[in-house]
């Protein structure tokens, strides 16, 4: 597809079809990862990484002694007179 760089403020820019972010699965203010590779611009969705953090947040949690049970241990009505 053939386009042209526009002025954008005080910067330049290329905008992007909608088919062409649909296809790649991109969202509006979605972030995104841009490079230079070769003589090349590429522009990647970042890349999700779940529960990224969780560990250092974790044992800032644990350290602070902040850690405890957030709902308090309950049982059920009747739960005293089930039999395993």
């Amino acid at each position: 597809m053939k386009t042209s760089i526009r002025k954008m403020g005080n910067s330049q820019g290329v905008l992007i079809p909608k088919p062409f972010l649909a296809k790649m699965g991109m969202l509006v203010d979605e972030d995104i990862d841009i490079d230079i590779e070769d003589d090349k611009i590429v522009i990647r969705k970042l890349e999700k990484r779940p529960r990224e953090g969780w560990a250092e947040a974790s044992q800032k949690i644990a350290a602070a002694q902040d850690d405890g049970l957030v709902w308090p241990e309950f049982g059920n009505d009747g739960d005293k007179e089930l039999k395993w």
